[in-house]
């Protein structure tokens, strides 16, 4: 008995010292600052990964292991400037973003930081692949935001729509080369990351499951496949033409609201935050077109993913942007429960219901909004 214990307690260690890891060794040469530590993050299973290495020598290594393929940084830090300010961190500089995989990588940075060459990565070698199949989009995106903050300073909003447009159809064809990258290499490492770049935040789930199911199972049944998996499923409920799954939230007085309380009426639940930008820049939109078809049969729910301390800048926010219309959130940021059950991984966004709950329009802005609205009103 005392062997088989022996035993089984022996191939129990020699499992567990088995498990696949990563181990990063990074060096630092010829650059004008000093590094004297370095910080690496990822996101996996829903949680924030940190672990810091200081220098020696030049040299920094880290060890561990992760579910699958995940993108990564590195940051830099340098030595404490006495009597200056706090210099600003730059991504061209100080960052080095990459993939992180259960293998050893080496990265060597020259001149900065960020400068690095990654070798003895397969995962990694892979992703240079794909990014060179949109290498030419990657640029005119790049240039198109550096246009665009020049138009939000002017306050052109005819200059920043056009580059809405332009950005919109870069997106598109980033997206079909995804597609197209995992249809020829469904057992790429990074096929599913391909897959979420082609799915975007929107998922039209009739043209992502047939790419989705093309890869093979074994990648499906990682975590990263699940939560693409569940994304999916989410996506079906939420489709046109699928009735608008029922909630209850309270509204600024603690007052629960029922979505079903609008039957009867077109409602546009509006997903937003009073941090969220390009949210508060549509607000003026939303309101004109409420003012314009509300006494026809139309209502906005606002939904609101503030942040647990967030209750005052939220109750701001409406009164700043003159938001008159119905107000829900649970303050709980991107764990709102409406936001979790619709799939919301991004704001602004908007699911326009008939009066009989059913969906018949998505993510409807500015003029398209007015469209659709006098369309349905007439």
């Amino acid at each position: 008995m005392r062997a088989v214990l022996v035993f089984l307690l022996t191939a129990v260690t020699l499992g567990a010292s088995a498990q696949p890891s990563f181990e990063i060794r990074g060096k630092v040469s010829k650059m004008k600052d000093t590094v004297v530590k370095v910080y690496l993050n990822w996101y996996a299973e829903g949680k924030q990964h940190s672990d810091s290495s200081d220098l020696v020598n030049g040299s920094y290594r880290f060890k561990g292991t992760v579910p699958g393929p995940i993108m990564a940084s590195l940051r830099a830090k340098y030595p404490e400037r006495s009597g200056r300010s706090i210099r600003a961190i730059s991504f061209r500089r100080d960052i080095i973003q990459f993939f992180i995989a259960n293998e050893k990588i080496r990265i060597s940075s020259a001149d900065s930081f960020a400068n690095a060459a990654i070798s003895g990565s397969k995962v990694n070698d892979e992703h240079a692949k794909l990014k060179s199949l949109t290498k030419e989009e990657d640029a005119k995106m790049s240039e198109l935001n550096r246009q665009y903050s020049e138009y939000r300073m002017k306050k052109d909003e005819a200059g920043m729509k056009r580059i809405d447009e332009e950005f919109e159809a870069l997106s598109a064809e980033v997206g079909r080369k995804n597609r197209d990258y995992v249809l020829a290499n469904p057992a790429s490492p990074l096929a599913m990351h391909a897959l979420k770049t082609f799915a975007g935040y929107d998922i039209d789930a009739e043209k992502v499951e047939p790419v989705f199911l093309a890869i093979p199972e074994q990648q499906r049944n990682t975590p990263s496949g699940q939560e693409m998996a569940a994304r999916i499923e989410k996506a079906k409920k939420t489709g046109i033409g699928k009735t608008a799954p029922e909630f209850t939230q309270n509204d600024t007085l603690g007052n629960p609201v029922a979505l079903s309380s609008f039957r009867g009426r077109y409602v546009l639940i509006d997903f937003w935050a009073s941090w969220c930008g390009p949210c508060r820049q549509e607000n003026p939109n939303l309101v004109a077109a409420y003012a314009r078809h509300h006494g026809k049969g139309f209502d906005v729910l606002g939904v609101s993913l503030d942040q647990p301390t967030g209750k005052e800048k939220w109750m701001k926010a409406i009164h700043d942007d003159k938001l008159t219309w119905t107000q829900v959130s649970d303050l709980k940021f991107w764990s709102n429960e409406v936001a979790v059950l619709y799939g919301i991984q991004a704001i602004p966004q908007n699911f326009l219901i008939d009066p009989k709950g059913t969906i018949v329009g998505k993510n409807l802005r500015g003029e398209e909004l007015n469209r659709k609205l006098e369309e349905i009103l007439k």
